[in-house]
């Protein structure tokens, strides 16, 4: 059966420890970083629209390089790939220290996506080609595991750091991760772990079409556009929620966080190997998915617990901490999403790796899954944001729920009525004296 310790052993392994490295390093800064967009939204004053241009530069960087950048790992050298990855959100971070106003604050972003796209794609791609072909979802969902607990880190030290310090203290020490990641990767991965394809394996524009034309693939990038759209509004505008709404401070926001993040960490592992025995995975992608906008619809419910539930006060760092009924209701909704993620992320990236293994182009794939997000991330937090301005942020988490759900419902009839086609096509083409 599977169990939680499968994952964990996996970091005997030199080179998955490596990688692992550079997840922790990736999703330490993106968690911190989301904590500090919440602060910023709040000393600046800025409208829900320049809130979700802070989630729109971050995507819209990554929308234009992602397809490109996914061929040429296939066909380069992936360890310096992640090398250059972690030393350009060294200069990320340094890029932080100097802002001072929320134009500041979007350029950034910008960079840290090219930086993210890199890492992000250029990790998943060498797990995926160096785990062993059976166990695909065991060391896609240990990685994830790895990036969950170290997401789990960025919220809770994250907040403290940028609670009790400040933004330059907290992004040297993210800059410090980064390094040390960066080392690992240098000391401990073998050099061009993806092996890279001959150069004239076909181009990535015959590449992608071949992968789109596979029911499974062509389901699952539906599914993302749409399903971006909804989780990234939950990403950006939830701690700015936080924030804004109810003046909850970066410690208090980090807890919040960390509750989805503890939920997602701790089951991920074992539903990734889960997947690999059960089979079937488009199952736990629709029924992760479904999960996550019922804990999107439950964001809402923060303003009427903040008025109902009597605050209970937790004396920490220095101070009296005051969680009312926005904080439960946050905390309780977040965490709901984190096991919603668990059920759904192990299977989706199995997924996509097992489909571009058919064309021996995984980075190729995992661009596709990158980029099918990046449509919706961009138009995504503008939208939403927008909805918060004219309409309200209830309606606007509600709208989010909404895309999430439409989401699920694309997936599975995209799926069945591509799979029925091809096998329609497929007894058409047998002899039928065989």
């Amino acid at each position: 059966m599977a169990r939680f310790g499968n994952s964990i052993a996996l970091l005997r392994d030199r080179e998955f420890a490596a990688l692992a490295g550079t997840a922790f390093a990736r999703s330490q800064a993106y968690s911190t970083i989301l904590i500090a967009l919440a602060l910023y939204a709040d000393q600046f004053g800025t409208t829900g629209f320049v809130e979700g241009l802070f989630g729109t530069g971050f995507a819209v960087v990554q929308l234009l390089i992602v397809l490109p950048l996914g061929r040429q790992v296939d066909k380069g050298n992936a360890k310096r790939w992640l090398l250059g990855g972690l030393a350009l959100n060294v200069l990320v971070f340094f890029g932080f220290m100097l802002v001072e106003s929320s134009v500041h604050v979007i350029l950034i972003r910008m960079v840290q996506g090219v930086g993210a796209s890199i890492l992000w794609i250029t990790g998943s791609t060498v797990i995926g080609t160096i785990s062993p072909d059976d166990e695909n979802g065991r060391w896609l969902g240990s990685y994830n595991q790895v990036a969950a607990f170290s997401s789990l880190a960025g919220d809770a030290v994250g907040g403290y750091l940028l609670y009790t310090y400040d933004f330059t203290f907290t992004y040297v020490v993210l800059t410090a991760i980064t390094i040390a990641a960066f080392l690992l990767v240098f000391a401990f991965l073998r050099d061009d772990p993806g092996g890279g394809v001959e150069a004239d394996a076909g181009s990535g524009r015959e590449t992608l079409r071949a992968l789109l034309s596979l029911p499974m693939v062509k389901a699952l990038v539906l599914f993302r556009v749409a399903f971006s759209v909804g989780k990234m509004a939950v990403i950006i505008f939830l701690p700015i929620l936080a924030r804004t709404e109810f003046g909850i401070n970066a410690l208090v926001i980090g807890w919040i966080l960390a509750g989805g993040k503890l939920t997602k960490s701790l089951t991920q592992g074992y539903v990734g190997d889960l997947s690999d025995r059960v089979g079937k995975k488009q199952y736990f992608v629709v029924v992760g998915a479904l999960l996550y906008g019922v804990g999107t619809a439950l964001i809402p419910l923060s303003f009427y617990f903040e008025g109902t539930m009597t605050p209970f006060r937790v004396r920490a760092f220095g101070g009296v901490q005051e969680l009312g009924g926005a904080f439960f209701a946050l905390f309780a909704a977040y965490g709901v999403l984190g096991v919603a993620d668990s059920i759904r992320l192990p299977a989706s990236m199995a997924l996509f790796v097992e489909e571009g293994e058919k064309y021996d182009s995984v980075a190729s794939s995992m661009s596709l899954r990158s980029i099918s997000w990046k449509v919706g991330q961009v138009a995504g937090p503008v939208g939403i944001g927008l909805i918060k301005d004219v309409v309200s942020v209830q309606v606007a988490f509600y709208t989010a729920a909404a895309f999430i759900v439409f989401a699920s419902g694309v997936f599975w009839v995209v799926f069945t009525v591509a799979t029925r086609a091809e096998d329609r096509e497929g007894e058409l083409a047998v002899d039928p004296g065989d």
